[in-house]
């Protein structure tokens, strides 16, 4: 089976980067980086050193490799590993830790690894979600916030914030008055959150507390009710017409997700 070693960078998310490796023979020298890594074996096992210790990293492990952190890596047994990696740069990393912390910093560490298969499921889930959909800004800016708030309360080093409370009527009115204007528009978490003057972590954890959807998910249905009176009201518009209509780039991504929640094509509406 040939090595292999794909990138992705999600536009949305910057300083994110996304890599998913199969290697066989190919060996880490011993090396650091400038940004923090979260890696995930998903298949097979790899041998690392650091700090003159070995270990084996399998399914389910979750290794947390802060920058700075001098490390190896190799196949750990006579068979291929596949290794998924988030990649956080260091302004990335200290933003949306006091976001999530309200700590002003996001304090340094030694390379941690976590046994928490539950969690490294969540996040290989995660991990191909954002590669399978780099575009889709309101969706990326929940997983990594949800990403790093899972990690920050498995580590408890800064713990995340308690956020307490419920958006009122009026800043709900807010919301939903900015998306009906601009709902063909692109819209991400920050557009809705300043809104009420809230950064994007409590404005997440409020909204989802309050209407009991994640913004994405509220905004993707919308979207997709729209779609449907678009569909009744006017037979003659294309799919396309109303996808883009309803802030839809993609026809396809349009087609999968009425599928999902319709049961049938917009064709077949």
């Amino acid at each position: 089976m040939p090595e292999e070693v794909q990138y992705t960078h999600p536009s949305d998310i910057p300083g994110l980067t996304l890599s998913t490796a199969r290697f066989a023979e190919f060996r880490f020298e011993p090396h650091y980086h400038l940004d923090c890594h979260i890696a995930l074996v998903a298949s097979g096992v790899q041998r690392q050193s650091s700090r003159g210790e070995s270990l084996l990293l399998t399914r389910g492990a979750i290794q947390l490799m802060p920058q700075g952190e001098v490390h190896d890596g190799i196949a750990g047994a006579d068979e291929s590993y596949t290794l998924q990696t988030f990649r956080l740069s260091p302004a990335l990393l200290d933003g949306l830790g006091e976001e999530i912390t309200g700590k002003h910093y996001f304090p340094s560490q030694a390379a941690v690894v976590l046994q928490d298969s539950r969690l490294a499921d969540q996040l290989l889930n995660i991990h191909a979600t954002l590669r399978q959909r780099p575009t889709d800004g309101m969706l990326n800016e929940t997983y990594v916030l949800e990403l790093l708030e899972s990690l920050f309360a498995r580590m408890k080093q800064p713990a995340p914030q308690t956020i307490t409370g419920n958006l009122s009527s009026q800043q709900l009115r807010i919301v939903r008055d900015f998306v009906e204007a601009r709902i063909s528009d692109k819209i991400v978490l920050e557009d809705l959150s300043l809104l009420i003057g809230l950064d994007r972590f409590r404005f997440l954890k409020l909204f989802k507390r309050t209407i009991g959807m994640t913004p994405h998910a509220w905004l993707l249905r919308l979207r997709l009710e729209k779609a449907v009176a678009l569909i009744n009201a006017n037979r003659s518009m294309s799919i396309t017409e109303i996808a883009h209509a309803v802030g839809f780039f993609d026809q396809s991504h349009f087609t999968r997700a009425f599928r999902q929640a319709y049961g049938v094509t917009p064709a077949r509406f």
